[in-house]
């Protein structure tokens, strides 16, 4: 029979495993708060007319976006709750923050209401809603888990914030109608019945390609340290014009050596 203090000792090592799991569930959840917190700051600074701010923010969103699935994953805490918390987050971050962001840059020094904007950029926001909505109550084992349908909320959110980078001064002075043109199409996108390509497997820990991980992470550090205005701009409009490209582009997969395409897979 065990003994009192073997008893103790079972209870108190139960008592630590149960505080680590706890612990664990909980990580991923403080990476989606870091993914809210980041999309409200963006939205304050909007206001103030902080907009390149605003911008870094909301890819700081997508940053934390990214990791908590991985570490959710990773820890196998992937909850119920904790799907819609990050929807909840993403509404934050890539629903209200880009659209305000859109709204302030295109009234900037406008005293009269202007309706079109309004319209334009509440689209956005309910687009949004409707494509997270969806993504969370639409479940089809037989659906190609390699892809999304319709564009994700934190690519078309990208799409905004290369604009801003690359096209902030244009956005505020005559050519105000392209801030219109850079939040309509992403938010139409967004609720299409599109193929768009889900890159979870390359990040996630347990994809078993770590080479294309840390060759993607390395290209992508250069990118943005040497030239992070049209890094940026290639990524979020390339993602953007991808169904488009990959057809017409695919042929030329075939002249890349099998020994290269398994290196980096």
């Amino acid at each position: 029979m065990p003994t009192r203090r073997t008893a103790t000792v079972e209870f108190v090592r139960g008592s630590v495993r149960g505080t680590r799991r706890r612990a664990l569930a909980t990580l991923p959840s403080l990476f989606t708060l870091g993914n809210m917190m980041c999309g409200f700051a963006a939205i304050l600074v909007s206001i103030r007319g902080q907009y390149t701010l605003a911008a870094v923010l909301i890819g700081l969103s997508v940053l934390f976006d990214i990791t908590d699935g991985a570490v959710a994953r990773l820890v196998g805490a992937v909850t119920p709750f904790g799907l819609q918390f990050d929807s909840l987050a993403d509404l934050v971050s890539f629903g209200l923050a880009p659209a305000l962001l859109a709204f302030t840059l295109f009234s900037e020094g406008r005293d009269e209401w202007d309706p079109l904007g309004w319209v334009v950029c509440f689209l956005w926001v309910a687009c949004a809603a409707i494509r997270l909505a969806r993504f969370n109550t639409t479940i089809d084992p037989t659906a190609d888990k390699r892809y999304f349908t319709g564009m994700p909320s934190p690519g078309a959110a990208g799409v905004v914030l290369a604009s801003v980078f690359a096209f902030g001064d244009d956005m505020q002075g005559r050519d105000r109608l392209w801030v219109l043109l850079v939040v309509a199409v992403p938010a139409v996108l967004m609720v299409t019945n599109i193929r768009f390509r889900s890159f979870r497997s390359l990040v996630s820990p347990k994809s078993g390609r770590p080479y294309g991980l840390v060759a993607t992470a390395v290209l992508l550090v250069i990118g943005f340290a040497l030239f992070p205005v049209v890094t940026g701009c290639v990524l979020a409009y390339g993602y953007l014009l991808a169904p488009v490209l990959v057809p017409v582009l695919s042929p030329l997969g075939r002249l890349v050596p099998t020994r290269l395409k398994e290196a980096l897979s």
